[in-house]
């Protein structure tokens, strides 16, 4: 049997590939209009940050991570001895916990400073059960704002992600976009041992899971898929009612700034996000239709006391994620598909082995100046070729024969129109070698039909 793809992964086929440096570039030229700049961390870190970030209670943590190991701790491991908290390594299971590292470690926000707005692309990892929507390798993209707390703040990255999914052509109506408010150290604990009383006068009616969580975070029962538990948790204390005033004040300021900007969105008081490091402002973008039950395409939220949960300084901070996989879902279900990864503007076929030299040497002027060319590399028929030619999807076809080159000539086909030309190959090599001159990949790029004319009629 042949080796395939890891369980919840999947390849990205040239198609596909093609269409996630697109959308990693909308990313980038949507989001660099707000200031954001890139930023790659590593793929796996300490298992500390994520515990300590993320929070020990999550399913993200408890129950999803994969752990990375080197052969010589796994030695140890199995011989029943320690290793140390530093060789102690997990996958990324998102991408913010990195980030706030990177920006504590080199102080990229240091005391009065400007607030740093960083953007990332890549992948995550969880060991989830393989659904739709649902990898254990998957995408993200994502923003990190840190050292800026107004709520102008939080309604500038809301703002951008609904301009950012309606760039890649996700039709407002099928979205939906959920608020809410999850309140600061100073109002949230008195709202948290609300919830766990209110758990605990309805235990009969809770999961198992729900009243562990119940122990550690009670606010963590709102994300049960459980269908009775939902059903229970509907009717539970909202945090909206425990708000302090400075929450109160901040959270009607963020809404007042999205009406300004002809946001709609949804107050939800049960949305809390999956992670621990949340306060004050949440938002998740779900779509109506085409999903099913795993409806988020994006959501993130405030994190004030992040920076300080993995040793630095006390930092505001506000972020979002939106998954790639999820986003294509959504996409296919508005009817956008994928673009053919093959583009060819012209192939240079050769009517025999004498000539190919010459179109070896044309073709690569060609790529030079910024002009997408093939050509045969399997000694293949002149009728071949065209077929080749065809499948590529070439806009025109260079003929290179004996004859014509002794002339100084090549002929030209326009594979739409069947046109044919013949054209003298010293201009077009003194075309291309004007554009050649430029650097490699800049502008312009001279126009096909100018390079390789057939007359007019086209």
């Amino acid at each position: 049997m042949s080796l395939q793809a890891p369980e919840g992964t999947k390849d990205m086929l040239p198609d596909e590939a093609k269409f996630w440096n697109r959308f990693k570039q909308t990313a980038a030229e949507v989001f660099g209009r707000y200031g954001y700049l890139p930023i790659e961390t590593p793929m796996f870190e300490q298992t500390e940050l994520f515990v300590r970030g993320i929070g020990e209670a999550t399913d993200v943590v408890s129950k999803e991570m994969f752990q990375a190991i080197s052969g010589e701790n796994l030695k140890k491991l199995l011989a029943g001895e320690s290793i140390k908290g530093k060789s102690r390594l997990s996958l990324r299971p998102e991408g913010t916990a990195g980030v706030v590292r990177a920006v504590v470690q080199h102080d990229l926000v240091p005391q009065g400073a400007a607030p740093v707005k960083l953007m990332y692309a890549g992948p995550m990892f969880r060991a989830e059960r393989p659904q739709k929507g649902r990898y254990r390798q998957f995408n993200q993209i994502g923003v990190e704002c840190l050292g800026a707390e107004a709520p102008t703040t939080d309604a500038e990255v809301i703002i951008m992600l609904m301009r950012f999914f309606a760039a890649i052509g996700i039709p407002e109506r099928s979205m939906r976009l959920l608020l809410n408010s999850m309140g600061c150290e100073k109002c949230r604990p008195a709202y948290r041992e609300r919830v766990r009383a209110y758990m605990e006068e309805h235990e009969g009616e809770l999961c198992d899971e729900c009243m562990r969580r119940a122990e550690i975070n009670p606010l963590r029962a709102f994300d049960c898929k459980n269908p009775s538990c939902s059903a229970v948790m509907e009717e539970a204390p909202k945090i909206t009612d425990y708000l302090c005033d400075d929450c109160k004040e901040h959270y009607a300021a963020v809404k007042s700034y999205l009406d300004a900007a002809s946001i709609d969105y949804v107050e939800d008081t049960r949305l809390v996000r999956g992670l621990d490091y949340y306060t004050r402002t949440v938002f998740e973008v779900q779509v109506v239709d085409g999903l099913g039950s795993q409806n988020a395409i994006g959501g993130g939220g405030r994190y004030d006391k992040l920076a300080e949960e993995v040793g630095g300084r006390p930092t505001s901070g506000l972020g979002f994620a939106l998954g790639y996989e999820r986003c294509v879902l959504a996409l296919q279900a508005a009817g956008v598909e994928f673009a053919p990864a093959a583009r060819c503007d012209f192939f240079v076929a050769c009517v025999d082995e004498t000539t190919r030299s010459a179109a070896f040497e044309l073709l690569q002027m060609a790529r030079d100046a910024g002009i997408v060319g093939e050509m045969d590399h399997q000694g293949r028929s002149l009728k071949s070729q065209f077929k080749l030619a065809d499948k590529l999807g070439a806009r025109r076809v260079v003929i290179l024969g004996p004859d014509e080159l002794a002339e100084g000539k090549m002929k030209v086909r326009d594979m739409g129109t069947r046109r044919e030309a013949l054209v003298d190959i010293a201009t077009v090599r003194e075309l291309l070698a004007h554009f050649g001159g430029l650097p490699y990949g800049g502008e312009p790029v001279p126009q096909l039909e100018e390079v390789f004319p057939v007359g007019e009629g086209e």
